[in-house]
């Protein structure tokens, strides 16, 4: 079995005994704010990824239409 390469050679205890320390730390009310803020941040970094790839792809096309 491939493990994830964040969670390296964790078990399911030892996730479940993270997952109470941050239950501890912030709250119930708290990690809903928290994963929200994550989320956010993940889906500007695939938006500006994005936008490099459109910009890359646009100069590789441009390139080749130079060429010919």
């Amino acid at each position: 079995m491939i493990t994830p390469l964040i969670f390296g050679s964790l078990g399911t205890s030892e996730i479940l005994v993270l997952a109470l320390i941050v239950l501890l730390l912030f709250g119930g009310k708290k990690i809903p704010e928290l994963m929200k803020g994550i989320g956010k941040g993940i889906k500007s970094f695939k938006q500006g990824v994005s936008g490099i790839e459109d910009e890359i792809n646009k100069e590789i096309k441009d390139d080749t239409s130079l060429s010919q």
